[in-house]
């Protein structure tokens, strides 16, 4: 990330424990190269949680300006928030749904539901009776995951589509997949196959199945439509293959404190690491409070000027110990900082350090942060 930062944010940085930067370029490229390989279908965007901590009121216009006109929330107030930062053509689907009560703020703030359950369709009818008008809404069904959307058994009760299908305007059908991080795992085309059978049930409705990795999947996944959320902030959507898409995030820690300990000292809660001889040891001002996982403790790493240093025992809700024992110290002066994301370390390095994936690192890490955009997208 070449750009520079206004002025502003770095004078707030400097107050900062840490910095979180946004390459806005590094999305709006993912996202061409995700409509590339989409072959046609239409690229959504995916903003839920904040566009995954990155700040959805910089991404959304920056995918806005990269083409992008269709984008997903999961709730329906980030559906509203969204709405006041996208142009008045963009489409904005919300996937849970109208929680009960809630169906005419879909129309007062021009959104989309996703209809998973009777109830929802009941609510969503009853208002475009009410309303006299056939309002659009997607409609989702559970193809082999047992989370969101119609079972079987609700499609059954329901009956005719063409009959419960006819008070609102159904846009889209859509379903999700449980293991398309997995390419050969078989409950992929098991899902693809039932996902085809319901479909064969329906009027002509476009259909989206496709997650972020199920854009890699090939054409028979994609059909009118794909939903990549973690793929345009560059985490890989093929796990065990190169991964062909920009990393957008870095992260940089201050150093609040440096000193040097001797043999057998203790550093930490629950003295878990102990020295072997001396050492110097360096803290910084981020914490499991900013989400950087504790299980990281005592095994994962930061990188100054490129050298990888290790924590030194357990992660605390506002530090971070690291070993930077032969580090110049004219490199380590409180206020400088280390690398925790970046060119050395990428997210899904991290996320298997900690035993998890990309998302969960992306997602928790937390508003104390100063979050500075570089780019146009």
């Amino acid at each position: 990330m070449n750009a520079v930062a206004h002025p502003t944010h770095l004078a707030q940085a400097a107050r900062a424990g840490a910095m979180l930067t946004v390459d806005l370029d590094a999305v709006a490229a993912n996202y061409r190269l995700l409509v590339a390989r989409a072959a046609g279908a239409v690229v959504a965007g995916v903003m839920k949680a904040d566009a995954y901590g990155l700040g959805m009121d910089r991404v959304a216009p920056a995918l806005v300006r990269a083409g992008c006109r269709v984008f997903f929330t999961a709730h329906l107030d980030e559906g509203v928030r969204l709405r006041g930062i996208v142009p008045a053509d963009c489409t904005i689907h919300v996937l849970h749904g109208p929680p009960p009560g809630t169906a005419a703020d879909f129309v007062a703030h021009r959104l989309i539901p996703v209809l998973n359950d009777p109830g929802q369709m009941r609510e969503w009818s009853a208002l475009c009776t009410r309303l006299g008008r056939r309002l659009a809404a997607a409609v989702q069904v559970d193809s082999g995951m047992s989370r969101m959307g119609l079972s079987p058994a609700d499609l059954a009760s329901l009956g005719d589509p063409r009959d419960w299908l006819a008070p609102f305007e159904p846009v889209l059908l859509m379903s999700h997949l449980a293991c398309a991080d997995v390419p050969d795992h078989p409950i992929n085309a098991r899902q693809r196959e039932r996902f085809d059978a319901i479909r064969a049930t329906f009027p002509a409705i476009r259909a989206s199945l496709a997650n972020s990795s199920a854009v890699f999947l090939g054409a028979d996944f994609r059909y009118d439509l794909v939903r990549p959320g973690a793929a345009l902030y560059g985490i890989n959507p093929q796990p065990g293959q190169s991964n062909p898409l920009r990393q957008a995030v870095s992260l940089d820690a201050r150093i609040v404190q440096v000193r040097t300990i001797a043999a057998g000292d203790a550093v930490g809660y629950g003295a878990r690491y102990v020295a072997d001889g001396p050492r110097r040891i360096a803290t910084i001002g981020v914490g499991y409070a900013d989400g950087w996982l504790r299980a990281l403790s005592g095994r994962g790493y930061a990188y100054v000027d490129g050298v990888r240093v290790p924590i030194a025992g357990t992660v605390s809700m506002d530090s971070i110990t690291l070993d930077v024992t032969g580090i110049p110290d004219a490199r380590l002066a409180p206020g400088m900082t280390v690398e925790l994301l970046g060119p050395n370390q990428h997210v899904d390095a991290v996320a298997a350090g900690a035993g998890t994936i990309g998302y969960e690192v992306l997602t928790r890490l937390g508003g104390r942060f100063e979050r500075i955009h570089v780019g146009e997208g």
